[in-house]
């Protein structure tokens, strides 16, 4: 039985060839042909993102170095003492060797009934500070005094709270959050 078994595999086999050596290498550089362009993909989808990343942070960077900061006290001028006319505030810039053009800045002001953008504004080189460049550029070490007129059709009453946002061309913007004393003097500190 055994001999049996042994003669009918053998004859089972002799019909089927194997596997040349050419094949085998056929095979075998397919497999690493697709395996190379799958891990030129990955590599690739990797740089890419570790570019993007990196360009993210620069530009986070880059937005947060251009930030300005209020320097000193917030004013309320009111020359008729009736209603609040302008706000004067002092600002220069977080980083030192950064600038923000004054010309790109924008000013909006809003309180519970109004809200008004772009509102006028003139930004004038403090007495304190001494000019480095350009007459419209916060340069360094600068301090620039903001004068912000007030919308007309806002109402400005005692106890009234209103907000004003100082929007750089890059960075984050300022706010400044205000209430308006019982009684109102020609200047004012706002707190």
């Amino acid at each position: 039985m055994y001999h049996k078994l042994t003669k009918a595999l053998k004859s089972m086999h002799r019909r089927q060839r194997g596997m040349t050596g050419l094949e085998t290498a056929i095979v075998l550089i397919a497999f690493v042909t697709v395996a190379s362009v799958l891990a030129y993909s990955v590599l690739s989808a990797g740089i890419f993102s570790a570019e993007r990343g990196k360009a993210t942070v620069y530009s986070g960077l880059e937005s947060a170095e251009s930030t300005m900061e209020l320097v000193g006290s917030v004013l309320g001028l009111s020359p008729n003492q009736s209603e609040l006319e302008t706000v004067q505030f002092t600002a220069a810039v977080s980083v030192p060797d950064t600038k923000v053009d004054t010309g790109a800045i924008v000013i909006n002001y809003f309180d519970e009934e109004i809200h008004s953008e772009n509102v006028t504004f003139t930004a004038v080189i403090s007495g304190g500070s001494t000019e480095r460049g350009s007459t419209v550029i916060i340069e360094g070490d600068e301090q620039f005094v903001f004068t912000v007129t007030i919308p007309a059709t806002a109402t400005r009453e005692a106890y009234e709270e209103f907000t004003l946002q100082v929007i750089p061309p890059t960075g984050a913007t300022v706010t400044i959050e205000r209430s308006l004393p019982a009684y109102l003097d020609k200047v004012m500190d706002l707190r």
